[in-house]
């Protein structure tokens, strides 16, 4: 049983906790309206779950999940995700998020700007290219036939192992893309930014993806 904090309680936040939940881990859960807000999420997710601050949630987390807006991302913590394992499920959307230039000009992606401002967290991404409902109506145990694969990038060896495990745990195969500077090889309009795919799929997706400036 591992503990994990998520910082974000949206529909991606929400989902990742009842998976969470559902296979044995407590979560501890936050968001930027106050732990009262969650009341409603905690009792659903029962006795494995309590709210809390952001703060809270990074210190308690063992590994801690950010789901956020782009725009939010400065106010994570710092301090207290210090050499955990942090996983970004972040997407740029302009139109949400404003222009963002080293997003626009693909000299860096979303979690590389969250491990730059996580100085000592060990970033990995992941679950940011499958529909929230998906998470919980998709997963399924291993060595289920066709099982849907999610991918992981990251520049830690053993915070991708951490954060695969969990994701086999929670339902899904897992395909490495790399380290964090590869992680564009899934964001948003690339072909596997969305469908259900098997892990042999996704490698072909990600081995397909084209920079938005080659589209």
């Amino acid at each position: 049983m591992t503990t994990i904090g998520i910082i974000g309680a949206g529909n991606i936040g929400s989902q990742l906790a009842r998976l969470a939940v559902r296979t044995g881990h407590e979560v501890v859960i936050a968001n930027s309206r106050g732990p009262e807000t969650l009341a409603d999420l905690v009792a659903e997710l029962g006795d494995g779950a309590r709210a809390a601050t952001r703060d809270e949630a990074a210190a308690a987390g063992e590994i801690v999940v950010v789901t956020v807006p782009l725009g939010a991302i400065e106010s994570i913590p710092v301090e207290p995700l210090v050499g955990k394992v942090v996983i970004d499920t972040n997407n740029y959307y302009p139109g949400r998020d404003g222009q963002i230039a080293a997003l626009d000009d693909e000299t860096t992606t979303t979690a590389e700007l969250l491990q730059d401002h996580l100085t000592g967290a060990r970033v990995v991404k992941a679950f940011n290219h499958i529909g929230a409902a998906d998470l919980t109506g998709h997963a399924s145990p291993a060595g289920t036939p066709d099982r849907r694969a999610l991918v992981v990038a990251g520049d830690d060896a053993e915070a991708k192992r951490v954060v695969t495990d969990l994701i086999d745990q929670f339902g899904f195969d897992v395909v490495d893309a790399g380290p964090l500077a590869e992680g564009w090889r899934i964001q948003r309009d690339t072909p596997g930014y969305g469908p259900r795919l098997t892990a042999a799929e996704l490698r072909e997706a990600l081995a397909s993806a084209k920079r938005y400036r080659d589209m």
